[in-house]
Parts: C-alpha cells; structure tokens; sequence
C-alpha cells in the first residue's frame, strides 16, 4: 500500500512538471522497459533509443494518465511506441532482421553463461511478435492479465488463450 501511495506521489509531482518526481519515475521504471524493449527488438542501440522517445512521451504525456494502473498505461505506451519503429520500417523484411538478431545477440545478464537462458532467448525470438511481446509484458514486466487485456482492449480470455499457446509453443520449441 506505501509503495502504491509513493507511486502516486511521484505522478502527481510529475503531473506539476516536478524534475525529481520524473527522475523517480525514471529510476522506478528504465530497467524494465529497456529490458521490455531489448527483448522485443535484441539490439542495444534500438532499446535505447525506444526508452529515450518512451521517456519523452512520459514527460510530455503524464497528464493523459488518469488512475488506473500505471504500468499497463505506460506499457502501453511503450507497446505503441514499438509498433510505430515497426511501422515506421514498413518492410517486412525488417521486422525478420529484428526477429532474427533476438536469436544471435548474447543477453547481457550476470547469467548470460546459462545456456538455457541463451537458448530461451533464440527460440523466444521464433515466435510471432504478437505472442512473444504478450510474454514479455506477462512474464518480463511483471503485468497481470488483467492489466495486459486493459492495455491491448482486448478480452482478458483472449489474452489468458494467446499467452497459453505461446507458452506450449516455446515449451515444445526448448524441448531437446
């Protein structure tokens, strides 16, 4: 319950243009979206500049948040921002780079050594975009199923389904 009200705190500082306020929020939120980021797209330097513009938005944006779960609002934020690069590309073909760099760039973890966390990674980005990102926001970002249905509008079944297949799918893919 404190951290929901120092939560609320620090939007409501930001919502007052409070520098401190967004640097907290910042610090609160830059790891797991860079982490959201890197895993949808497998490159640094894309990650970086989709948490820059995410932090842009979130400054320039903060006043159209209004109570409901702060995270699936910025996920979803940082979910639009992701399908605007991909749009933005307008090819294919480069959705199928981005798909193939998750499988050949190392993740950089204290555990990278693990092979199973290497091999995660590989099969992970054989996966359609659609299943793999609702993975990333269930498992990696921490969001419920309720807060994912909310952020995507869609029927919390719907996303219980997709997540549930794309997990069986990922389980048959790790499979020796």
């Amino acid at each position: 319950m404190e951290e929901d009200n120092n939560l609320t705190a620090i939007i409501a500082g930001c919502k007052t243009g409070d520098p401190e306020s967004f640097r907290r929020l910042i610090d609160l939120y830059a790891g797991r979206c860079y982490g959201y980021f890197y895993r949808l797209t497998g490159s640094r330097d894309i990650s970086d500049e989709l948490l820059s513009e995410l932090f842009v938005k979130l400054v320039s944006g903060i006043g159209s948040y209004r109570g409901r779960s702060f995270e699936a609002w910025l996920f979803r934020t940082a979910s639009n921002l992701f399908h605007d690069h991909l749009r933005e590309k307008q090819r294919i073909r480069k959705v199928m780079d981005v798909r193939k760099s998750l499988s050949k760039e190392p993740v950089e973890l204290v555990a990278a050594q693990d092979h199973r966390i290497d091999r995660l990674q590989g099969e992970l980005g054989k996966l359609d975009p659609q299943t793999r990102e609702l993975i990333m926001l269930r498992y990696y970002s921490n969001l419920t199923f309720r807060e994912i249905a909310l952020m995507r509008s869609e029927p919390i079944g719907t996303i219980l389904a997709k997540v549930h297949r794309g997990l069986k799918k990922l389980r048959e893919l790790m499979e020796p």
